[in-house]
């Protein structure tokens, strides 16, 4: 093992560099990994752009990424499922503590949750990384280091679509056809729904939607939201009882819940402004639920076994890569909006997906 353990920092807003630091040591319910397959998420560039999401500020040097895979390559004392070699995917979040939320089994609710590359707490954007062996899970033969890094995105899919209550037959509309809106779609679909429509402001995005399953796509012009609601059941020759809510745009997060028929659920999954203006009495009035999803808790072995079964095909999400080195110009990428996903190759002598 080389002692270079370059990883990508974010010191404060604007401020990315790459720089080595230390090898880690594993503790007794630790593992040291060997980092392969990192994908850039929107939270990462919001850190490198504005040093804060909310009130989650970075306060000094941070260690980005949290969608991640790699292979342990040490384990500690106390860690008897795993073993050097094996290929593993990473839940970022691990709680600190056995608290309530933890017992009732909504651990992502904890206040103290420990989660990669969230103030103060590093991420697994570098060569070598440690992290507690029960929040890593051992990929099956079939499933490749990139479809392990994507179960990240993929567990926000089963969140919402669980909170959603997405069964045989359900019809749902998705706001946005980002990286989540196109997981959303995939675990919506694989879940048993029978329409999924998805909207979105660009056309090559709902291009790989329709590529990916959806039934029908929205480009959205400008129009009110009321307008776009018509258009949604007008497609789905009904209105949808679940949407899924991607983008947190007001404008969206409006048209979401005129589309939604009345009894059904709206979930919230983008995050945009603190305080959104919406027609919540029209929400009241016909009875339709709106659901706030944080994160992800217990989804890894779902959609490790969606992956190994190939119900769902998260690969075409994939359409830039970059080695760890140029992660700089992989970041501006992001930025940009080019493409779905980027994903850093991290292990020098390995780079395949």
């Amino acid at each position: 093992m080389d002692q270079d353990n370059l990883s990508v920092v974010v010191h404060s807003a604007g401020n990315l560099r790459l720089e080595n630091r230390p090898v880690p040591e594993p503790g007794p319910n630790e593992v040291l990994l060997r980092m392969h397959s990192v994908g850039i998420c929107g939270s990462d560039v919001h850190y490198w752009q504005h040093g804060r999401i909310g009130d989650f500020v970075l306060k000094k040097p941070m260690v980005l990424g949290h969608e991640a895979s790699g292979q342990v390559l040490k384990v500690g004392s106390a860690v008897e499922h795993l073993k050097p070699g094996d290929r593993v995917a990473i839940e970022p979040g691990v709680p600190r503590e056995i608290d309530e939320f933890c017992k009732n089994g909504r651990y992502n609710l904890s206040p103290t949750i420990f989660f990669c590359a969230t103030p103060p707490d590093d991420g697994n954007l570098c060569r070598y990384y440690v992290h507690n062996g029960n929040f890593c899970y051992k990929l099956p033969d079939n499933v490749t280091y990139e479809e392990g890094a994507l179960i990240e995105p993929l567990s926000v899919g089963i969140h919402a679509c669980r909170r959603a209550g997405v069964t045989l037959g359900s019809t749902v509309f998705v706001c946005g056809a980002g990286p989540i809106g196109l997981v959303s779609l995939l675990v919506a679909k694989a879940m048993g729904a029978s329409q999924v429509v998805i909207s979105d402001l660009s056309a090559d995005r709902l291009k790989k939607a329709k590529e990916l399953g959806a039934d029908f796509a929205v480009q959205v012009q400008r129009e009110a939201p009321q307008e776009l609601a018509q258009k949604v059941e007008g497609l789905l020759g009904c209105m949808p009882e679940i949407t899924i809510e991607c983008t947190g745009a007001e404008s969206c997060i409006q048209t979401g819940i005129y589309a939604t028929r009345s009894g059904g659920v709206v979930v919230l999954v983008g995050l945009g402004p603190e305080m959104v203006n919406v027609p919540l009495v029209n929400a009241a009035v016909r009875e339709v639920d709106i659901r706030g999803i944080f994160r992800y808790c217990n989804t890894w072995p779902m959609a490790i076994a969606m992956l190994a079964s190939k119900k769902v095909d998260v690969k075409p999400l994939v359409t830039h890569r970059f080695p760890l080195e140029q992660a700089l110009e992989a970041f501006e990428t992001t930025r940009k909006g080019l493409g779905v996903k980027v994903m850093l190759k991290c292990d020098k002598s390995d780079q395949n997906p």
